[in-house]
């Protein structure tokens, strides 16, 4: 299945109605409020040392956690496995900028009151370093939950709790350009809405 196909389909029909209705918005819970993905970027840019990447970071941000993954120059292999030498460089870097990282962290933290995840990618090798486990509670109606059970009862996954990181995570997967293209509709909203007369 294309991610394409997902986008008239009665998948993406039922998520714009539970958004339209306010049931998608999932501003209540102790996460911290929205913040603006364009100001976090240009921050961490400021931040972060000018030798560590090739280029700017990736930045990935929700409620609870900032995900910042850069990109390492490729090492020489020579004659040596050249994937190996990709994640030989990852986890150097990993080990050697850890202190810094950790100060970095601690005063995005202050700043936004999210924690924060460090990654990095090196040609096909990538490592996201210390993503955060996040409990979501939710209440399902006995539809959702027998599609949970399904999957629990052939075996896909061990409980409901993990049945649903499955299917989130398959969804993800499937409708990648499709939940981008959400996300950026969802982005301008919150723009039109700060640009509010109450905002002014």
């Amino acid at each position: 299945m294309h991610a394409q196909g997902w986008g008239g389909g009665p998948f993406a029909r039922e998520f714009a109605r539970a958004w339209a209705g306010g049931r998608g918005r999932g501003r209540g819970g102790d996460s911290g409020p929205p913040i603006d993905r364009g100001e976090v970027a240009g921050w961490f840019a400021g931040r972060l040392p000018d030798g560590w990447f090739t280029g700017p970071a990736e930045i990935t941000l929700d409620r609870d956690e900032i995900t910042v993954v850069g990109t390492l120059a490729e090492p020489d292999a020579g004659e040596g496995d050249a994937a190996a030498a990709r994640a030989g460089r990852v986890s150097r870097f990993r080990e050697e900028t850890r202190e810094e990282r950790m100060a970095i962290a601690d005063a995005a933290q202050e700043r936004y009151g999210r924690s924060v995840a460090w990654g990095a990618a090196c040609g096909d090798v990538r490592e996201v370093f210390t993503n955060a486990s996040v409990p979501v509670m939710t209440r399902l109606r006995q539809p959702e939950r027998l599609v949970l059970d399904t999957l629990v009862d052939a075996g896909v996954a061990r409980s409901r709790s993990e049945a649903l990181v499955w299917a989130v995570r398959l969804v993800g997967r499937h409708a990648e350009d499709w939940l981008g293209e959400l996300r950026q509709a969802m982005s301008s909203v919150e723009e039109v809405r700060a640009r509010g007369p109450e905002n002014g």
